[in-house]
């Protein structure tokens, strides 16, 4: 009767277990998430349409460089597009930096610093809604990129 009994409770114990935790911790965290950064989630997919808007615009309206008589005008022109070229590359990466954090809200994991696994204030995801490190370990990694060199 002993071994009835405790095989009976080990069993009801492990078929209790696993479902009632895994509902209340799968279910109120994506609810939790997608109600805790409506206004964080509008703005980054603000900001991604108007950086492709911003391209395809780009593309559109594609100047080539044209070549002129004076060397002054030429460089000049090579600047510039050096420079635009520059800004689509940094524009190329926070795009790829919103899609991530738009990943994270509908994994549930956005507002988790990846290295300490913390909260990350509300100001600060509101502020800078790509990040990805509350601001200790920002700190602590800018240390150690300056003490690399």
């Amino acid at each position: 009767m002993k071994t009835r009994r405790s095989a009976t409770r080990t069993s009801s114990t492990k078929s209790q277990s696993p479902v009632r935790p895994r509902r209340s911790a799968n279910k109120p965290k994506a609810g939790t998430q997608d109600t805790k950064y409506p206004d964080i989630r509008r703005d980054l997919e603000r900001q991604r349409a108007a950086i492709l808007n911003d391209v395809g615009e780009v593309l559109t309206h594609r100047d080539g460089l044209a070549a002129f008589p004076d060397v002054s005008d030429q460089a000049s022109a090579e600047v510039d597009q050096n420079f635009s070229m520059r800004i689509r590359d940094r524009e190329r990466k926070l795009l790829k930096k919103i899609g991530e954090a738009l990943e994270r809200m509908d994994a549930a994991t956005y507002g988790i610093c990846e290295r300490c696994g913390g909260d990350i204030p509300y100001k600060r995801l509101k502020a800078r809604p790509v990040t990805t490190l509350c601001i200790e370990c920002k700190t602590l990694q800018e240390q150690e990129e300056q003490a690399r060199g």
